[in-house]
């Protein structure tokens, strides 16, 4: 996780809520107009965490699966890339 204009974090290991409270915490980090991107695992987290970061403001740019996993399994690790 850095505070330049791109950070990485890997939240695969997380359970809701700690998966937005870290997506959130890293977003307040970055100054306006960095990108984060988050690596993602579970049907909750996979709902929750893009949803949660665009009632803050923040735009979703892309969330796609990993390794040209299935988009419907919740068990496949997905890319989420937010704007601040």
């Amino acid at each position: 996780m850095t505070t330049d204009d791109t950070a990485f974090l890997d939240i695969t290991g997380e359970t809701c809520p700690m998966t937005f409270v870290r997506t959130r915490i890293a977003l307040e980090k970055m100054g306006a107009g960095s990108t984060l991107t988050v690596r993602l695992k579970g049907r909750e987290p996979l709902d929750n965490v893009p949803r949660q970061a665009e009632n803050l403001g923040h735009t979703v740019v892309s969330l796609e699966p990993e390794d040209g996993g299935g988009d419907g399994d919740p068990d496949t690790v997905h890319r989420l890339v937010l704007r601040k």
